[in-house]
């Protein structure tokens, strides 16, 4: 995966994020969701790295990246600190502004970055996910049972770590499955580096703790911006066969929380980079390129 690219391992604040970088021309960010790595993009890299600079990076808690001492507030597991690390990491890279790409859980993080950091963030794309305060508060019982999971990682440690930490390649396999295409979206070298990360008991606790920040501090930090919309361009796509398209509706929660949306549903699931990535390769490279030279 990712020929020709360059890893690395930056130190940024009290973490370490890894990941790798390639490509040329403007950069873009690319942030991955749960439980997943920065791999999860190695399929719309190729096409995307002939446009862009690409900087794909495992979050704090996830992939190879630190896994850093939580609190009991979560703090160090919320999406603000999550995007802080991203801020710098680009900077570290030379990037001082750019573009993001993200999916689940690392668009989550993308939101928060574009809210904090709007100097930095030029325009956002989002795969699968409506806005977190928003989801919470619109939950119903059908969403609530095909997204079961938000509600049981919340539960105090140790509790689901246990669970998971029990066989966390059968858990990785039957939350991840259980979608529209079953694990065909993951190629053999994917679905290896993420069940092999997924192991470390280490990333279990951190990927609780990323849910746990989302259900209350991150929902503390977007009602403390009031009436604040992104002012940067939102694309949002959503898989069709998925949950969003089933219970939200995805453009008009995230008119609620940006200026500037645009997007649709395309012909797949939740993992849309791997099921579908020349339409999402598409779409990036035609959003991100709006407003560049040519």
């Amino acid at each position: 995966m990712f020929d020709g690219f360059t890893r690395f391992d930056a130190p940024v604040g009290d973490v370490t994020i890894h990941g790798v970088t390639g490509g040329s021309g403007p950069p873009l960010l690319l942030l991955h969701g749960y439980p997943q790595t920065h791999a999860m993009w190695h399929k719309v890299a190729p096409a995307l790295g002939e446009h862009f600079t690409l900087v794909a990076a495992d979050l704090r808690g996830y992939g190879r990246s630190s896994k850093p001492p939580t609190t009991p507030d979560h703090t160090p597991y919320s999406k603000r600190a999550m995007a802080a690390d991203m801020v710098q990491l680009m900077e570290s890279l030379g990037h001082t502004s750019f573009c993001v790409g993200s999916h689940d859980r690392g668009a989550r993080v993308g939101h928060r970055m574009a809210v904090d950091w709007p100097d930095r963030v030029e325009r956002l794309a989002v795969l699968d996910i409506a806005p977190t305060r928003e989801m919470y508060r619109d939950t119903t019982d059908g969403f609530a049972r095909t997204y079961w999971h938000w509600f049981f990682l919340i539960r105090p440690a140790p509790f689901p770590e246990r669970m998971i930490a029990a066989d966390p390649d059968a858990y990785w396999r039957d939350k991840c499955g259980d979608g529209s295409a079953g694990l065909t979206p993951f190629t053999e070298d994917a679905l290896a580096d993420y069940l092999e990360t997924f192991r470390n008991p280490e990333t279990i606790h951190a990927a609780c703790e990323d849910y746990r920040a989302a259900a209350s501090i991150d929902i503390e930090h977007d009602n403390a911006d009031g009436d604040t919309k992104l002012a940067c361009p939102l694309l949002a796509l959503w898989g069709k066969a998925g949950a969003i398209e089933a219970h939200f509706d995805c453009l008009a929660l995230w008119r609620e929380r940006a200026l500037d949306v645009r997007g649709e549903a395309l012909p797949g699931g939740h993992y849309l980079a791997e099921e579908v990535p020349d339409l999402v390769a598409d779409h990036f490279i035609r959003f991100f390129s709006e407003g560049k030279s040519a």
